[in-house]
């Protein structure tokens, strides 16, 4: 079992920056593909981000709108998986949830990860 606890969330305006952790329970994250997803409300949960395991190379993935203003990354000694978004626009607006799947490569469909967190509001003003 892997409990997963997401912080750092607030509000921002455009353009911004915040750094959404993930601290995961469990002697054995560095063998999880980490992911982070979000909601908004009325919608389905949406891929944002995933980081392969470290045995698989620890590699990273994005949904198109994320790249080059996300960055995804592991902390294994601390069991930490941290979001760093820059350059925040009023559309990422939503909640963001950290989600663990027991396999060391990434998927971007919500079902193929076993444990999420709560969820941590992001709300970018315009």
């Amino acid at each position: 079992q892997v409990q997963l606890v997401e912080s750092g969330g607030g509000l921002v305006q455009a353009g911004g920056s915040l750094r959404l952790s993930c601290a995961a329970s469990g002697r054995t994250f560095s063998s999880y593909a980490m992911g982070w997803f979000r909601q908004t409300p009325g919608k389905e949960r949406e891929f944002v981000a995933a980081i392969t395991s470290s045995w698989s190379g620890g590699g990273t993935y994005y949904k198109n709108s994320a790249k080059g203003r996300f960055a995804i990354s592991r902390d294994n000694a601390k069991n930490t998986v941290y979001l760093q978004m820059n350059s925040l626009k009023p559309e990422d607006t939503a909640v963001y949830y950290c989600a663990a799947r027991s396999a060391p490569t990434y998927v971007a469909y919500p079902y193929g990860y076993d444990y999420w967190g709560q969820g941590t509001q992001v709300t970018v003003s315009s």
